[in-house]
């Protein structure tokens, strides 16, 4: 049986809110609840959801940014010591939306190529230059890039300089948050098909966080739905958004532009999203839902198998 990539268990976040000036500790903000998942080797899930759904929230604890509530992530099943940030650093990696404002203004390409082979891998110069020539001839930037400064470069070459600093670890699992969205749409095509050869070749391992529904089905094996802190859908790409079992997912899919098709909106402007500080009983996304009954009022659905190899959190799904 072949071992996971990456596997999270019961990881969930919840940020304090401390105490009031004269009244009891207040209970804290939910942004993931417990979840458990397992990501096979050379496997791209796409992590999709509105703002505010934990995506970003879950990408942070995967690199080791901020420290989970509960549960662990195991890569290769051996658990990460979330006290030693090295220790992620060298499993696993993240690719920032904004490819120039990760970039250190102040160092050159070179410093920021170097910071990773130096702290994670203890390379000295000669290493370092040869493992960089050979890092940025993979992503096809030229050499005399590296003495320049992430200002000077456009937003698709600083996205691959990203890149290249994220494979400088030499980790087999990239968070790629967003990695196109801040390009323009031909330049968003270039990097896909850099991060798609990369993947063939090196056998990495991708999470890709996106709004973009479009350009996750088209790159995901499998894809994860979130809301309100939950996996609520999570099957292969070709079923999520053909034959959505979840309302959530229907109206995600629905909401997105095509071209032809004339905008509008799926739900009205009164519609009330779920308080974070006040999380509602049952089901959150109840009160959106036009399938609600009264034991989504009661009762918090769990992930459960839909059709083969596609599952579910609702009480009422889709073509049910």
């Amino acid at each position: 049986m072949t071992t996971p990539a990456l596997r999270l268990d019961t990881l969930s976040k919840t940020f304090p809110l401390g105490r009031s000036l004269f009244g009891p500790e207040r209970p804290g903000v939910r942004a993931v609840h417990p979840i458990t998942l397992d990501v096979m080797p050379g496997e791209t899930l796409g992590i999709v959801g509105e703002s505010g759904c934990g995506k970003s929230t879950l990408a942070r604890m995967l690199v080791g940014l901020i420290p989970p509530t509960t549960g662990t992530i195991e890569i290769e099943g051996a658990a990460l010591d979330n006290a030693d940030p090295a220790v992620f650093g060298k499993r696993i990696q993240y690719v920032f939306q904004d490819p120039i404002s990760s970039l250190n203004p102040r160092k050159t390409i070179r410093q920021i190529m170097e910071a990773p082979l130096k702290l994670l891998h203890g390379m000295d110069r000669a290493a370092r230059t040869t493992r960089i020539a050979e890092i940025f001839e993979t992503v096809s930037l030229r050499a005399d890039f590296l003495d320049r400064y992430p200002h000077e470069f456009s937003g698709g070459q600083a996205q691959r300089i990203g890149i290249a600093r994220a494979l400088a670890a030499e980790a087999r699992i990239l968070i790629l948050d967003e990695p196109v969205s801040a390009l323009d749409v031909s330049v968003q095509a270039q990097v896909l098909n850099l991060l798609a050869d990369l993947k063939a070749r090196l056998g990495l391992t991708y999470l890709f966080i996106s709004h973009d529904l479009a350009v996750v089905e088209a790159v995901s094996d499998r894809i994860a739905v979130l809301y309100f802190g939950s996996v609520v859908e999570l099957g292969r790409a070709e079923d999520v958004f053909r034959t959505p079992r979840h309302p959530y997912t229907k109206l995600l899919a629905d909401s997105a532009p095509v071209v032809g098709r004339p905008l509008r909106a799926p739900e009205g402007a009164e519609t009330e999203l779920p308080d974070p500080l006040n999380p509602p009983e049952g089901c959150a996304f109840r009160a959106r839902c036009p399938r609600a009954t009264d034991l989504c009022r009661k009762l918090v659905p769990t992930l459960a198998p839909a059709d083969a190899g596609h599952s579910v959190a609702c009480h009422n799904p889709l073509g049910g």
